[in-house]
């Protein structure tokens, strides 16, 4: 039994358009995008919330063999995400092979046929010869079980489901959570609410946001001449590396620029918050890329409007008109906005239910036997999957670093496997192992281990207090190994 396409992917977002375009690339055309949401995009479609913008400079927040010259700041705001997925979409012709508002559940192996059987939430079964999970990183939206929540009288919104209609003009709001999410959302809100309290688990590392609109002249330069936008693509990457891969990944090797990082965070605070004991509540007691730091000129400012208030108890209960702490203190509000990130470990990896060879589950073996992904895409008894979302395949600061990575990969392992006139793939045990025991030696010089990050809850660890999110290895290293893993660490075969 032939299966109905070539291959299934499941996700629209950037990292779901990358593969798709690599798999045109290789000659597999005959493919199905399955997206949950009613339009393409991933979080620049879900998330539209108030401040919403890129937290990577534009230039290099989008695919390097698809440049954009109209970016209208350095950070642009969400909505020019948007039109940039929906451009891509159309420039690949990938629109026409996309299914909205289709919720998949899960995908097992089907060893008798050598292909995927996806399942739907609809009761409807496709199958494909490959199968391509590009769920992305943060798209399971988590609210933790706050005690009282369902007996709040009034509005609750969570960013990822933002109302554009909703006046927050005089409103008694609060914000819970101070995530890189919040860090954008709180300035904009304080305009319009009439008192905001915003309540803190965890202080986050701030640095300033070097942001500006780019002059018309400089768009055209860039549209009239790429290798302009090149250059500063160029630029702001090799930025970007000293950063996090020396400042945090060689953080036993480079304190002193870690320090530094921290050193100008904190200098940013004092220039920019004037009451002392806010300061001291807004500073982190962990060490510099612990959490993934942000970039914010206003959110700091917020604090110094006498309508903000800064909350630091730990929540007690929500109660119909207000939210308790666990001092005794009372804040009364009318308006309840849920900052509080996404569940990566529990649901995320993966974000559906994925069934291999001999019946083993993704979700359970990774939770039983580590989190691991050869190459941070493929799994062992896992023959044809590509897990775009896996651990250790985050490689930089910018999502498409880790997507055109990805793409490489791809088309080595798909053109080697048309080579041999094979139509299966396999990574091997052995070969998976060696990649976790690397990666797992390279993290043991960074910030994440050789550091203080107690107090982070970060989402870079999981539930076992590992690492297992970032690739521990420079960009230019990612897309080398890209092109040139070995090919016989996959296993081969032919369909029946």
């Amino acid at each position: 039994m032939a299966p109905q396409f070539d291959a299934v992917v499941v996700g629209a977002g950037f990292g779901g358009m990358g593969a798709a375009i690599e798999l045109d690339r290789v000659g597999l055309r005959d493919f199905v995008i399955l997206e949950r949401e009613s339009d393409l995009g991933g979080t620049w479609h879900v998330n539209h919330y108030p401040g919403l913008a890129v937290d990577i400079a534009s230039v290099i927040y989008s695919y390097s063999f698809a440049p954009n010259p109209h970016w209208s700041r350095l950070f642009a705001p969400g909505a020019e995400l948007k039109k940039y997925a929906e451009h891509i979409a159309d420039k690949y012709d990938l629109r026409r092979r996309m299914r909205f508002d289709t919720v998949v559940d899960g995908a097992r192996w089907d060893a008798a046929h050598q292909h995927w059987v996806v399942s739907l939430a609809d009761g409807e079964t496709i199958t494909g010869r490959y199968l391509l999970t590009a769920t992305g990183f943060l798209s399971q939206p988590y609210t933790p079980p706050f005690p009282g929540i369902e007996d709040f009288a009034g509005k609750i919104i969570h960013t990822t489901a933002w109302e554009d209609d909703f006046d927050l003009t005089g409103r008694r709001a609060a914000i819970i959570g101070t995530g890189a999410t919040a860090v954008q959302l709180v300035p904009e809100v304080a305009k319009k609410a009439a008192a905001l309290t915003v309540f803190q688990r965890t202080p986050i590392w701030v640095v300033p946001k070097i942001d500006a609109p780019i002059p018309p002249a400089v768009r055209q330069l860039f549209a009239k001449m790429p290798v302009t936008q090149q250059a500063a693509r160029l630029v702001n990457t090799g930025l970007l590396e000293t950063l996090m891969i020396v400042g945090v990944l060689h953080f036993k090797q480079a304190k002193l620029l870690n320090k530094g990082a921290g050193a100008l965070a904190k200098a940013h605070l004092r220039a920019q918050v004037r009451d002392r004991d806010t300061r001291r509540r807004l500073t982190p007691h962990y060490d510099f890329g612990c959490k993934r730091p942000t970039f914010s000129n206003h959110y700091f400012r917020a604090f110094n409007e006498p309508h903000v208030r800064l909350e630091t108890n730990s929540i007690e209960r929500i109660e119909a008109d207000g939210i308790r702490t666990a001092d005794g203190h009372k804040t009364e509000i009318d308006t309840l906005i849920l900052a509080t990130g996404f569940n990566l470990w529990d649901v995320n990896f993966p974000a559906i239910e994925i069934i291999g060879r001999d019946g083993v589950n993704l979700g359970k073996w990774w939770r039983e036997n580590r989190f691991q992904a050869y190459e941070g895409i493929t799994v062992p008894k896992f023959p044809n999957l590509l897990s775009l979302n896996s651990p250790y395949s985050y490689s930089g600061l910018s999502y498409f670093t880790t997507i055109e990575a990805q793409m490489k990969h791809m088309g080595r392992l798909f053109r080697e496997l048309f080579r041999r006139g094979e139509t299966t793939f396999e990574v091997s045990a052995a070969a998976n192992t060696s990649f976790l025991n690397r990666v797992t030696d390279k993290l043991g010089s960074s910030v994440f281990y050789g550091g203080d990050c107690a107090t982070a809850r970060s989402y870079y660890f999981n539930q076992h207090g590992e690492a297992a999110l970032l690739r521990p290895t420079s960009t230019v290293n990612a897309h080398r190994e890209a092109v040139a893993f070995p090919l016989d660490d996959y296993v081969y075969g032919t369909a029946s």
